[in-house]
């Protein structure tokens, strides 16, 4: 089988190709040839789009699905189906599910499950047994089935000894511990970011102090321990300058960002719409400015959708009651790219990702497997429920102007194309 990428605009800081217009023949899954012009034959499979572009395939590294125990939210088929049209050949599956994947038959499934896709599922297992925060779970077995990282999604760890003890194990096998910045008790039951808005509101805040101090306790006990760790989705401008002052100490720390983190403030709380309630909170313009400016000098190292389907009963609901969480797989280009000029920041969910997960790292270069993201830079519209590809519809960027489109994948020998 052979597929023919028409006129595509080679998107890759390491290929000698990068920022040239090429056709790409693409045989049995490899590269085969990358020429100016190459001549369509009865056989080949032809995709010519409007100002194709192409680049290294994206990877999500927080995506949740509800497969096992939340099928109405969202299936790990339609779920990897929706990854490959919204441009990701890679996602990393967060373990909030029922069962949660704390031992290595859950881990297991979900790589069973996910055989066949275009899209790659990696699982992240639950670091602690039922992500209750008490005992350990089977890390190292879970590791061996397949396992990339370990951690309790969108749950903190208060035991401070047991993350210390999880940060000496996991360097046995050179595993990655994932702790989410967050101080349950600082944070009490609060909804929304601590600010004016939550004062005009009447909506309990959240104070950014909860993020910084879980950062803080985090960094010092990797700065006692050694081992790796990553702090996913922070929000506030304290926690990259506690973050860039880690890294400029040598500690192996890395972090995440969203693109509603990086583009909406919690400005967007006063039409109550439950879609703007997720986790952490949105905060303010100062430190969404800080976040663009972090990931843009590399402090923050990866951008992830945080894709949350929740189901219609669980969040078309008042605000106080619905529960966190938003899609963001097919939102996510457009909504960066309308913020961020996509050149300065497409490693962060191409290579970055890959590299820290300790995942192989494609190339566009002859002789190559072909793991590739189609996409249009250019095309702007506004995100509707037609674009929603989830089967829950719980999206923050509903209604907002959006800037770039994707087409689809061609990846493990597949091409899916919207």
């Amino acid at each position: 089988m052979s597929t023919l990428l028409k006129s595509a605009t080679i998107i890759d800081a390491h290929s000698q190709f990068n920022n040239q217009k090429k056709d790409i023949l693409i045989s049995n899954g490899v590269i085969e040839k990358i020429e100016n012009s190459i001549t369509i034959k009865p056989e080949y499979t032809v995709v010519e789009l409007e100002n194709l572009h192409i680049s290294n395939g994206w990877f999500d590294a927080s995506v949740s699905f509800g497969e096992p125990g939340f099928e109405e939210r969202e299936t790990i088929n339609n779920g990897l189906y929706t990854a490959a049209k919204s441009g990701f050949t890679a996602v990393a599956v967060n373990s909030n599910t029922l069962p949660v994947i704390d031992n290595k038959s859950a881990v297991e499934f979900l790589i069973n499950k996910s055989f066949g896709n275009a899209t790659k599922l990696f699982p992240i297992a639950s670091l602690t047994q039922k992500s209750e925060g008490k005992e350990m779970a089977e890390l190292y077995d879970m590791q061996q089935s397949g396992a990339i990282a370990f951690g309790d999604y969108n749950k903190p760890l208060q035991n401070d000894n047991l993350m210390k003890v999880a940060l000496l194990y996991t360097q046995n096998f050179d595993g990655l511990v994932i702790s989410f910045p967050k101080n349950k008790l600082i944070a009490g039951e609060g909804l929304v970011n601590e600010g004016k808005n939550s004062t005009k509101l009447g909506l309990k805040g959240i104070p950014a102090l909860a993020e910084h101090l879980q950062v803080a306790r985090d960094l010092f006990l990797l700065e006692y321990t050694g081992g790796k760790l990553h702090i996913p989705t922070i929000s506030t401008k304290k926690s990259v300058e506690l973050i860039r002052e880690a890294k400029k100490k040598g500690l192996k720390v890395s972090c995440s960002v969203t693109p509603h983190h990086l583009t909406l403030t919690d400005d967007e709380l006063h039409g109550f719409d439950s879609n703007t309630k997720v986790t952490p909170p949105l905060r303010t313009q100062e430190d969404c400015d800080a976040l663009i400016e972090a990931v843009k000098d590399g402090t923050i190292d990866i951008i992830t959708s945080d894709h949350n389907p929740i189901d219609i009963e669980n969040k078309k609901v008042e605000y106080n009651a619905a529960k966190n969480g938003t899609i963001g797989l097919e939102s996510f280009f457009g909504a960066l790219n309308n913020t961020i000029n996509f050149t300065d920041i497409i490693e962060a969910f191409t290579t970055k990702p890959r590299t820290l997960f300790g995942l192989e790292i494609s190339k566009i270069a002859i002789g190559e497997k072909a793991d590739l993201t189609l996409f249009n830079p250019e095309d702007k519209y506004t995100f509707s429920k037609k674009n929603i590809l989830s089967t829950s519809k719980n999206a923050i960027f509903l209604g907002k102007e959006l800037k770039g489109k994707t087409y689809g994948i061609f990846a493990n020998n597949q091409l899916v194309i919207r």
